[in-house]
């Protein structure tokens, strides 16, 4: 995600101090000059970073850390606190009949983003519309067409006009019944007068309630210039920072947010429409020192779930807690875990699994433990429906046709075996826990081993 090399520094920086119960001023300029580093390699501006170290270093030396929390428990809680403090609150938008332009240079994601938006509009019960207005780069209107189609909101575009501002005009008429419009504006490689005169024209159609800035997370240091002069154009109430799918640093995306003095809306990852989460100030700092988005996961989570196919008289979850787990409970749950998304964005949700330990996993871990879902489902999908409700008896021949049918070997079908007797166990372990005290006793065990980046604080979010 956005800023990861940024959030990988920062643990290690601070688990030097793992041990330790007081700080001394040699510790504190250690860990003050390695934000420095981290924040300036990030392509964060000077001046920020400056003002954020000095604040962290000026609190660490003056500020008394309550009685018995470790030295690095303690600083980690003002750095989290400060970097909340730098990137500043959400962007409002009121769930409410509303009209949003979208600004940017040509290959920000504009686009895409417009669609993305649009979905999560809908998934708050709205009724969205996508105005496409870019007559400038070739496929525009045939991409915005696409990706509505995608998101199943309303779409109006005119590939046969070449005046972007009837066709924003044309279009907030044709989707007059939507709550929620969305223009999407032309751009070029570089800011030019007749881009600027063109959004102008267009926001002096549209008359938008919010103008969102959005910038590619590896824009860099070009983020500043670029924010300055849409901001006095149309004016900037918010900005969607997007490909954090990517090796992006991100730091010019923060940069923009505090030149336009504004904030962050949305952060977008990937090409579906789903990849998209509103900003939340507190689980992104989390997240980024490690200590897990119990917020964010909870929505992936209830949203996965919607998407997975799951018909109410086949699957009944109580079952596996009876031990009744077979074969088709675990193709729904790795069913739901798909719809969750990238499995590292997951991890980075869950107090104790993102940030430091997911920094010891190899690069291609996630890669390749996705693969093994998809492999696993494959092989699944070969078995017949009594083999899957009755795994354990399953033989040698059988293995051998589920290979052949599969297209696998017969090592991954027993890999598969293998893997659902581990998860049998597990649910085995969750058999007779059905009284209140019991369930208290084993979520405080959970929160008190699962916090990655907080010590005890992990499961119940930063700092308790």
């Amino acid at each position: 995600m956005v800023l990861d090399d940024l959030g990988s520094s920062l643990r290690g920086t601070l688990d030097k101090l793992r041990g330790k119960s007081r700080l001394s001023e040699e510790d504190i300029e250690e860990i003050v000059k390695e934000i420095q580093r981290s924040l300036l390699s990030a392509d964060v501006d000077v001046s920020l970073v400056m003002e954020l170290s000095d604040n962290i270093k000026e609190r660490a030396l003056e500020e008394e850390p309550p009685a018995g929390t470790p030295a690095r428990d303690f600083v980690l809680r003002i750095v989290y606190e400060e970097l909340v403090d730098l990137i500043g609150d959400s962007t409002e938008l009121p769930l409410e009949e509303q009209t949003i332009l979208l600004a940017g240079l040509q290959g920000s994601g504009k686009t895409t983003s417009a669609a993305k938006m649009a979905w999560w509009f809908s998934t708050k019960g709205l009724r969205p519309a996508v105005i496409q207005t870019d007559t400038f780069r070739p496929g525009a209107y045939q991409q915005a067409e696409e990706m509505a189609g995608r998101a199943e909101v309303d779409f109006y575009g005119n590939p046969d006009n070449d005046d972007p501002v009837e066709i924003a005009r044309k279009g907030l008429e044709e989707t007059s019944d939507a709550d929620v419009h969305i223009v999407d504006t032309a751009g070029r490689h570089a800011l030019e007068d007749d881009l600027i005169d063109e959004i102008e024209q267009i926001e002096g159609v549209v008359e938008p309630d919010t103008s969102l800035l959005v910038l590619d997370a590896a824009i860099g240091q070009g983020a500043k210039d670029q924010a300055q002069q849409f901001d006095e154009s149309i004016g900037i109430d918010g900005v969607v920072i997007t490909k954090l799918d990517g090796t992006a640093k991100g730091g010019g995306a923060l940069t923009a947010v505090d030149q336009t003095d504004s904030s962050i809306a949305f952060l977008g990852t990937g090409e579906e429409v789903q990849d998209i989460e509103r900003f939340e100030p507190d689980g992104f700092i989390s997240r980024l020192l490690g200590m897990g988005d119990l917020s964010q996961l909870a929505e992936r989570v209830e949203r996965a779930m919607e998407e997975t196919d799951i018909e109410e008289d086949d699957w009944d979850p109580e079952d596996m807690l009876q031990g009744q787990f077979t074969l088709n409970d675990m193709q729904k749950q790795m069913e739901a875990m798909n719809n969750m998304g990238p499995l590292d964005q997951v991890m980075d949700m869950i107090p104790g699994l993102g940030g430091g330990i997911k920094d010891q996993l190899p690069d291609d871990a996630m890669d390749v433990t996705q693969e093994r879902m998809r492999t696993f489902t494959v092989i699944m999908d070969s078995m017949t429906e009594t083999e899957k409700e009755y795994p354990k008896a399953i033989g040698a021949s059988q293995i051998e046709r589920i290979a052949r049918g599969s297209g696998t070997d017969e090592e991954q079908v027993r890999e598969l075996l293998q893997q659902y007797k581990m998860m049998e166990r597990t649910m085995k372990q969750f058999q007779g826990m059905g009284s209140e005290q019991e369930m208290q006793r084993m979520m405080k065990q959970m929160q008190q081993g699962g916090g990655g980046g907080g010590g005890g604080m992990g499961g119940m979010g930063p700092f308790g």
